[in-house]
C-alpha cells in the first residue's frame, strides 16, 4: 500500500509540473537565431497593441497584421494563461475573420476530447445549463482553472455559430503516460479508445532538446525517469493537439467554397519555435498548409530585454504585445 501511494503521489506531482511547464513559454536565452532587432525598435515602436515581425524585428500596426492573418490556413495564438488581454486578442482575430467574409474554426487546449459532446450541445442547443455543461465537459478534470477566464471565447463561438474543437487528449490518457511511460501506455485500452493507436508519435530531436532543457532548468530535482515521462507526456499532448488541428483543416477543405481560418488557442509553450504543434501539423499535411504562429506577450517597458529575447530567439513568426495581466509579468525561468 505504501509503494502504491508513493507511486500515485509521484505521478500526480509529475503531471502537475508538466501542465504548469509546457503550457507556458519558459523565457530562456537561446542561440542560433537568424532574427535581427533594429536598435531603435524598443524605444520607438514597441508598446502594447503593436505586433513584431520576428524575421525583421520591425513593428507592425495591429489592423494591418490582423488582415494578414486572414490569409493563412492555420493561425496559432500562444497565450500566457489567465491573461484576459490574450482572450481579447483571440476574439479580435475571430471578429476580423468574420468581417472579411471568412469562416473561423476555433480549437482550444482548455478542453479535452472527452468533453467534445457536451461542448457541441452547449454551442448548438439553446437554454443549456452552464454548470451542467462544465460538469459534462469535464472542465475541472481536464483544465481545472476558472472557466470565467475562457468563457468569452465559448460564448462568442456560441453566438456566432463558430465550430469549437477540443484540442487536448483526455487527462486520464496523459496521466497514464506520466505514470507508466509511453511504451506501456500504448498497450492500454484508452490509447486505442481515443484512436491514438493509429497515430505516429514523432520524437523530434529539436523538440526533445527544447522541452527537456526547459523541464530540467525550471523543475530541478527530479529523476531522469521523471523527466523522460514528463517529456513523453508533453509529446503525446502536442501530437494529439496537432491531430485535432489537422482534422479541422481537412474538414474545412471539404468546403472549398468557404474561406476557413483555423484559430488554434493554446499556451505559448505549445507553439514555441514552431516545434510542438505547428511542425507536427505541417508533417501531417505533407507541408501543404499555410501557418502563422503568434506569441502573445505581456509588455512592460521596464522588461524590454525579455521581449528582445523572444524576438532574437525566433520564438514565433510574430510577437503580439499586450497589456499585462492582473498577476503582473510572467516569471523568467533561468
Amino acid at each position: 500500500m505504501t509503494t502504491f501511494s508513493a507511486q500515485r503521489s509521484s505521478s500526480t506531482r509529475i503531471l502537475s509540473l508538466l501542465l504548469l511547464t509546457i503550457g507556458h513559454l519558459l523565457l530562456t536565452a537561446c542561440t542560433g537565431s537568424t532574427s535581427t532587432i533594429p536598435a531603435n525598435s524598443p524605444g520607438t515602436s514597441w508598446q502594447a497593441g503593436r505586433v513584431i515581425d520576428v524575421k525583421t524585428g520591425r513593428s507592425i500596426d495591429l489592423p494591418t497584421f490582423l488582415v494578414t492573418l486572414t490569409r493563412f490556413d492555420v493561425v496559432y495564438l500562444g497565450e500566457e494563461h489567465y491573461n484576459q488581454h490574450h482572450i481579447d486578442a483571440a476574439l479580435t482575430v475571430l471578429q476580423t475573420v468574420l468581417a472579411n467574409d471568412g469562416r473561423p474554426v476555433l480549437t482550444m487546449e482548455m478542453f479535452g476530447w472527452d468533453g467534445q459532446p457536451a461542448l457541441d450541445e452547449y454551442l448548438t442547443i439553446p437554454g443549456q445549463d452552464r454548470q451542467t455543461f462544465l460538469d459534462q465537459s469535464r472542465w475541472k478534470q481536464n483544465w481545472g482553472g476558472a472557466f470565467d477566464n475562457y468563457e468569452p471565447l465559448v460564448n462568442f463561438s456560441r453566438a456566432h455559430r463558430i465550430m469549437l474543437q477540443a484540442m487536448n487528449p483526455p487527462k486520464p490518457l496523459i496521466r497514464q503516460v506520466v505514470k507508466v511511460g509511453l511504451d506501456e501506455a500504448r498497450k492500454g485500452q484508452a490509447w486505442t479508445e481515443w484512436g491514438m493507436d493509429r497515430e505516429d508519435i514523432v520524437d523530434d530531436q529539436a523538440y526533445r532538446v527544447r522541452i527537456l532543457d526547459q523541464l530540467k532548468r525550471c523543475h530541478g530535482g527530479g529523476s531522469n525517469e521523471d523527466y523522460v515521462r514528463m517529456y513523453e507526456a508533453s509529446m503525446v499532448r502536442d501530437e494529439g493537439m496537432a491531430k485535432t488541428v489537422t482534422a479541422a483543416l481537412l474538414t474545412a477543405r471539404q468546403r472549398p467554397q468557404d474561406h476557413t481560418v483555423i484559430l488554434s488557442y493554446t499556451g505559448g509553450g505549445h507553439i514555441q519555435f514552431n516545434l510542438p504543434i505547428p511542425k507536427r501539423v505541417a508533417r501531417r499535411m505533407d507541408g501543404q498548409v499555410a501557418q502563422a504562429t503568434v506569441y502573445l506577450a505581456s509588455f512592460d517597458h521596464t522588461r524590454i530585454e525579455d521581449i528582445q529575447d523572444l524576438v532574437h530567439d525566433g520564438i514565433a513568426d510574430y510577437v503580439w504585445l499586450t497589456p499585462m495581466s492582473q498577476q503582473g509579468p510572467p516569471q523568467r525561468c533561468r
